[in-house]
């Protein structure tokens, strides 16, 4: 696909989860369809959806975790935008988007370890593994075209965490 034609599509409204514990870090997931790519849990808004109630539906359907695990404690104020690659485009939500518009919650783990479940009961799974890893490195893992995203939001939600600059 040109960049002209991905331009004129529509963003996929989404929302994107920054799930932490107590010592500050944050949880990634490795995705199964793209080794050494790891990202946060997000996903798709659906029709009539509030965002809080689809960071809980997500982080459930891809970690898990059960709302009765996670405090919704800041999200941001606006909606942030990525455009994917030009030729990632054709691949993704069936070509009709150019990426998404996300809003992001952050939301503390009140969990231990063994409550975490990958599998994708009930779903497809999306991560081979997962870790707890710092924002820092977070951003060091996550693919390219999200990486502002990223740096936006652990400024936006997390302002005084170790290397992340506000």
């Amino acid at each position: 696909m040109t960049p002209e034609a991905a331009a004129a599509l529509p963003y996929r409204p989404c929302v994107g989860v920054v799930l932490t514990r107590g010592d500050g870090r944050v949880w990634a997931g490795e995705r199964i369809d793209w080794p050494g790519a790891w990202q946060m849990p997000q996903g798709g808004i659906d029709p009539g959806e509030e965002p809080r109630a689809a960071a809980l539906r997500e982080l459930e359907e891809e970690t898990g975790v059960p709302a009765r695990l996670a405090r919704v404690e800041a999200q941001t104020a606006g909606w942030i935008p990525y455009d994917l690659p030009p030729e990632i485009v054709p691949h993704r939500w069936g070509g009709r988007f150019r990426g998404q518009e996300q809003k992001w919650l952050r939301l503390r783990f009140l969990g231990g370890d063994d409550d975490v479940d990958i599998s994708g009961t009930g779903h497809a799974a999306e991560f081979s593994r997962w870790r707890w890893m710092t924002p820092p490195e977070v951003l060091d893992a996550i693919v390219p075209f999200k990486r502002e995203v990223y740096r936006r939001v652990f400024a936006e939600l997390m302002p005084g965490a170790p290397g992340v600059i506000a």
